[in-house]
């Protein structure tokens, strides 16, 4: 399962928060896939395939803060195990474009993640990151900055971290974790936020990640 997050409705395409949906739209676009409405799971959902595998295709309906109540119940429905799910959100602790592949973590201050990990009981599933940096907001409170539009001066490199990143999820899905770290975690410097993070400096709660 790739599972890409966001928020439902018009008001909420072309922000920050929605690079999750944008990323499995364009997986479902390059493989021929449809979605349907799925009541029960709360989601959308894309049965597709590349080279014989199937994968499933999944854009939460829930609203980002409740994501895990639809990624839980496509696992459980379908038996899957955590190690079977990709998950793929937005970061502002990453620079615009970047693009991070994780094998496990905390939610990090993400809401979206946070609730997966609830729902799952693990933090042990696949995340994909794509950065859409912090705008000019320095502070704790980004909900303006991640629900409001992609700026004119990021959105050719958040475009591009979008493709990345549906192509690191795919070979996340199929060619393993470790292959797609190897492939997509270039060595470029972490924003301020970031490096707090990895040296365990005190950094404001946010509500992003910043594994």
């Amino acid at each position: 399962m790739i599972a890409g997050l966001g928020n439902p409705g018009r008001e909420y395409a072309n922000t920050p928060h929605n690079v999750g949906f944008e990323a499995v739209d364009s997986i479902c676009r390059a493989l021929g896939g449809d979605w349907r409405i799925e009541p029960r799971f709360k989601a959308d959902v894309a049965k597709v395939s590349k080279d014989g595998e199937h994968l499933l295709l999944v854009r939460p309906m829930t609203y980002m803060n409740s994501s895990g109540e639809a990624v839980g119940a496509i696992m459980r429905y379908f038996r899957m195990e955590p190690a079977d799910v990709v998950v793929v959100s937005d970061d502002v602790n990453l620079k615009p474009g970047r693009v991070r592949v994780r094998a496990t973590g905390g939610a990090g201050g993400h809401n979206g993640l946070k609730s997966i990990i609830e729902n799952l009981g693990t933090r042990d599933f696949t995340r994909v990151r794509i950065g859409v940096g912090r705008g000019e907001n320095r502070g704790p409170d980004l909900i303006g900055h991640v629900l409001g539009r992609i700026s004119e001066a990021d959105s050719a490199n958040v475009a591009e971290g979008i493709k990345t990143a549906s192509e690191a999820a795919l070979c996340a899905a199929m060619e393993g974790t470790v292959k797609a770290m190897d492939a997509y975690n270039a060595e470029e410097p972490e924003t301020t936020e970031q490096s707090n993070k990895e040296t365990k400096k005190p950094n404001p709660t946010t509500n992003e990640s910043t594994e």
